[in-house]
């Protein structure tokens, strides 16, 4: 199992989950993607979108100011 780490704080919808979807393209299943993200928008979308794409979503936590990490598992 591999863990992968994706910063997409810069970026905004739908390009968040558009870089996150790539990324996880990339993975094997099993496989952990770390992503880090804004509150807002990209906060409420990715979770709900990798879900509706059949991931799991393993954990949703603040890190600091208005970052966000969602842990993805392929």
């Amino acid at each position: 199992m591999t863990t992968v780490k994706l910063d997409i704080t810069a970026e905004h919808c739908p390009m968040t989950f558009v870089k996150t979807k790539i990324q996880l393209s990339k993975l094997q299943s099993g496989d952990i993607l770390e992503v880090l993200l804004m509150e807002g928008e990209p906060l409420q979308n990715v979770p709900k979108s990798a879900r509706e794409q059949g991931f799991k979503v393993l954990d949703i936590s603040h890190v600091e100011g208005q970052v966000h990490k969602v842990i993805i598992e392929k």
